[in-house]
């Protein structure tokens, strides 16, 4: 999986591989609210693999060996589900989260699936406290919404939270849930959402409360079959009446 050399993508196999512990790092220093990700310590699991998710954790490297950014996605029976995706800061501008993006697609096409989803906040329902943790991190959240949008993702036009999280553990609201079509579609069904994310809440929220919550999602949406995907840039219709 080349990258414009001398840097290479690879995927991690061994869940003893030391570049696992090198990715985990560049994940806590490279976003905000680190705890909100997966745990460094849960990535031998995820090489591995478990249920019907097919996990994936993508490494790039240069000819040395030193770990200059990763992804973490899984495939999915109806599509994927990228869930990070991060550059050391000394090693940004040279096209390595690209090509991290790129491999992974190309892992998609080959498991006959139609696309990427993904979650991104969006600024305006960030705190001021978030917001300064951006900020110590070197991190701006309408810079990376562009840049998500230059590799093809598409914010999908409905109301769309993680169900658990944040300190009273209620559910996350800053969040916009993104599409990245392999055709370049303008719409996603929204029977492939709710597919896919009660998929990926599966083994997180169990199978009762994963239904529960896809069937609410649908819900918010509406009587449609098809949801509008809008540029990467902007946040949803729902959320931009609320403001």
């Amino acid at each position: 999986m080349p990258v414009s050399a001398p840097v290479t993508v690879r995927r991690i196999t061994d869940p003893q591989d030391p570049a696992l512990a090198a990715f985990g790092r560049i994940q806590e220093a490279s976003y905000y609210a680190p705890d909100m990700l997966i745990p460094p310590e849960y990535f031998p699991r995820l090489v591995v693999g478990f249920g019907e998710r097919q996990d994936r954790l993508l490494v790039a490297e240069d000819e040395a060996g030193t770990v200059l950014g990763g992804t973490i996605y899984s495939l999915l029976p109806a599509a994927c589900f990228n869930s990070f995706m991060g550059v050391a800061r000394e090693a940004q501008g040279q096209g390595i989260g690209r090509g991290l993006h790129q491999a992974s697609l190309e892992d998609v096409r080959g498991a006959g699936l139609s696309g990427m989803f993904a979650d991104s906040v969006h600024a305006s329902r960030q705190s001021a406290s978030e917001q300064a943790g951006e900020r110590r991190v070197g991190t701006d959240p309408v810079v990376r919404r562009r840049q998500l949008h230059a590799l093809g993702f598409r914010t999908v036009d409905l109301p769309y939270w993680q169900p658990v999280g944040g300190p009273g553990g209620g559910p996350l609201k800053d969040l916009d849930l993104l599409y990245c079509a392999l055709d370049g579609s303008d719409a996603v069904s929204l029977s492939l959402v709710t597919q896919t994310m009660q998929s990926y809440w599966h083994d997180w929220l169990g199978p009762e409360r994963a239904a529960a919550e896809a069937k609410a999602l649908a819900q918010r949406a509406g009587a449609v079959e098809d949801v509008a995907l809008l540029p990467a840039t902007q946040t949803p219709g729902y959320w931009a009446q609320q403001h």
